[in-house]
C-alpha cells in the first residue's frame, strides 16, 4: 500500500507542477502580448521617417517642394536627450546609490526610516508635480527656461527608483560575505566598498537603467522647465529640445510628414532603451563572469 500511494503522490505532484508551468508560461506570454504590439505599432509608423537626413538635420521651417512637404530631421532632439538625461544621470547616480547603501547598511534608525517613507512618496509622485516644482524653484527665479531646470527635475524622478533598487540588491548580499571581511578586519565602509557592492553590482546597474528608462521618455517636466528648441543647442543654460518633447509637440502639427517623425522619435526613443539594456546587460554579465 505504502509504495501505491507514493506513486499517487508523486503523480499528483507531477500533474500539479506541469499545470502551474503551464500557468506561468501561459501568463508571461499574455503579459508579453501588449508589449509586442506596442513595439510593433511604433515600429509600423515610425520607421517610414528614418533616413539619413531624420539624424543629420536640425528643424527647418516646413516648406512646400515640387508636390511634396520637405522638413528638416531631429538631430536638435538626439543632442538635447543626451545632454538633459546625462546631466541628469551624474546628478541622480551618486545620490541614489549613497542613500541606497546608507537605507542598506544601518537599517534600523529612525532617519533611514524617514528617508525610506519619502523615497515611496517621491516613487510615486507624479511627473508633473515635480515638473512644476522645477519651474517654481529654477525657471521663475531665473526667468529662464534651461536644461538644467530639465535635468533638476528629472533627478527628483531618478533617484528613488535608484535609491529603492540598490537597496534592495545589498540586502540580498549573504551576511557570510559581511562578516567574512570583518573577521579579516576590514572595517565597515571597506567592507561595503569592496565587497558588497560588486556583488551587488548587476543589480545597481539595472536600478541605473530602470531610472535612466524612465527619466529618457519623460515629457511633463520638460514642458514646463525645457520648454523646447528648434536650434541645434549645447548650453544647459538655455532651452533645449528633447525627444520625447518633439514627439509630443509634432503629433499637434497639422501636417503628416512632422506627425511621422513624431512616431520616428517614439521609434528611437524605445531602441536606445532597449540597446543600452542589452548592452548594459552583456558587459555586467561578462565582468561577473571573470
Amino acid at each position: 500500500m505504502q509504495p501505491a500511494r507514493t506513486m499517487r503522490r508523486y503523480r499528483s505532484r507531477t500533474i500539479i507542477n506541469r499545470f502551474m508551468l503551464v500557468l506561468t508560461v501561459g501568463s508571461t506570454g499574455v503579459a508579453l502580448i501588449p508589449l509586442v504590439l506596442i513595439l510593433a505599432y511604433v515600429f509600423q509608423q515610425g520607421i517610414g521617417a528614418w533616413d539619413v537626413q531624420f539624424f543629420t538635420d536640425s528643424f527647418r521651417p516646413v516648406t512646400l517642394g515640387e508636390g511634396e512637404v520637405q522638413t528638416g530631421g531631429v538631430l536638435h532632439a538626439i543632442v538635447g536627450t543626451v545632454i538633459i538625461v546625462g546631466v541628469a544621470l551624474l546628478m541622480a547616480m551618486p545620490i541614489g546609490i549613497m542613500a541606497g547603501i546608507y537605507l542598506a547598511e544601518y537599517p534600523g534608525n529612525r532617519a533611514a526610516t524617514i528617508i525610506r517613507f519619502c523615497t515611496d512618496v517621491l516613487t510615486a509622485m507624479p511627473s508633473i508635480v515635480v515638473g512644476v516644482t522645477a519651474y517654481i524653484l529654477i525657471v521663475q527665479r531665473t526667468q529662464q527656461f534651461s536644461a538644467l531646470a530639465g535635468s533638476v527635475a528629472l533627478v527628483v524622478l531618478m533617484v528613488p527608483i535608484i535609491t529603492r533598487t540598490t537597496e534592495e540588491m545589498l540586502r540580498l548580499v549573504p551576511d557570510s560575505s559581511r562578516e567574512a571581511a570583518v573577521a579579516l578586519g576590514a572595517p565597515k565602509w571597506w567592507t561595503t566598498l569592496t565587497v558588497v557592492i560588486p556583488m551587488a553590482f548587476s543589480g545597481i546597474v539595472t536600478g541605473i537603467l530602470l531610472a535612466l528608462a524612465r527619466a529618457a521618455g519623460e515629457t511633463a517636466p520638460l514642458l514646463v522647465t525645457v520648454l523646447g528648441n528648434n536650434n541645434l543647442a549645447y548650453s544647459i543654460f538655455e532651452p533645449m529640445q528633447a525627444l520625447p518633447l518633439l514627439a509630443y509637440r509634432y503629433t499637434e502639427q497639422p501636417f503628416a510628414e512632422m506627425n511621422e517623425q513624431a512616431w520616428g522619435a517614439a521609434l528611437l526613443l524605445v531602441l536606445i532603451v532597449l540597446v543600452t539594456n542589452i548592452s548594459v546587460r552583456l558587459a555586467t554579465r561578462k565582468r561577473l563572469a571573470r
